[in-house]
């Protein structure tokens, strides 16, 4: 992968704030991603799409520092970053994940707490002896921290235990954990996975408020109805590779996407063979 450039990062508008060039990742004789560009541009929210097996984590997990890709590089605001996440997170780029997780036995406003230390300077030495910094900056963390959880609705729940708390509320305390390390853009991987439809409601609504703070959204999702509500620009991914990307409009009614999430079967080979025999049989 191309080494770290030192030109600072780019503030421009008008520039993506990230850009994945012809990423690729194999593992061993397996390409899990092929060759995908990707953009995203400031206040945006852009989703990915693929059915099961199409690479969308894969994917997430190079923009994200987590796996270093096999080729392409991905390009953070100006900047190319190393495949470090604590790296890429004090740069601007935060996620959640596909599968929670919390520190199940820490409160709500702790876990929040957590994402927020990546910003904080205080040294060991002064942590240890609680010294007037750290007292100043745990004292600002905790502040921030439950602003974030009012943000997302969550602020009753300062003192619960993460794993007390209900399931679409567990989503949305990782979501404010993201948030609490300032990112720029946030990436979210099935934010409403096993949710009912009121708390998928209350995720669309709290994702459009983030991309309202000036923040650019991510998402993998497999609920179509949520995507095609929520995003922008849609990315299709099918066997590791880009299949379409558009608008919600035109991803939809794109018929290779139809294909690559129900297929044509055997029923449907057999139906379109009987029509033309009923053709010539008309003819």
């Amino acid at each position: 992968m191309t080494q770290v450039q030192t030109t600072a990062p780019t503030t421009d508008r008008d520039a993506p704030i990230l850009a994945a060039e012809n990423v690729t990742m194999r593992f061993g004789g397996l390409t899990a991603v092929d060759s995908v560009s990707f953009r995203v541009m400031p206040g945006e929210i852009v989703g990915l799409i693929g059915p099961n097996g199409a690479g969308k984590t894969t994917f997430f997990n190079c923009l994200t520092g987590l796996y270093l890709p096999t080729a392409g590089r991905v390009v953070f605001n100006g900047a190319v970053l190393p495949p470090k996440p604590r790296k890429v997170v004090q740069a601007g780029m935060a996620r959640t994940f596909q599968n929670i997780r919390l520190f199940a036995n820490m409160t709500a406003l702790e876990n929040v707490m957590v994402g927020r230390y990546c910003r904080t300077s205080a040294g060991a030495f002064t942590s240890i002896i609680r010294g007037p910094k750290f007292r100043r900056e745990e004292r600002e963390t905790r502040e921030r921290a439950q602003q974030l959880l009012d943000f997302v609705g969550l602020g009753p729940t300062t003192d619960a235990l993460a794993r007390n708390l209900p399931y679409g509320d567990q989503r949305r305390l990782e979501i404010a954990r993201a948030l609490a390390t300032d990112p720029k853009l946030v990436l979210l991987d099935e934010p409403t996975a096993g949710m009912n439809p009121q708390e998928t409601r209350q995720a669309e609504e709290l994702i459009f408020r983030i991309r309202d703070r000036g923040l650019a959204v991510v998402v993998i999702e497999h609920d179509m109805r949520f995507i095609f509500n929520l995003c922008d620009r849609v990315l299709c991914l099918v066997q590791g590779r880009a299949l379409i990307e558009g608008t919600p409009a035109e991803v939809q009614s794109d018929p290779r996407v139809i294909e690559a999430y129900i297929g044509t079967g055997p029923d449907s080979d057999a139906a379109s063979a009987s029509e033309q025999d009923r053709g010539r049989t008309d003819a």
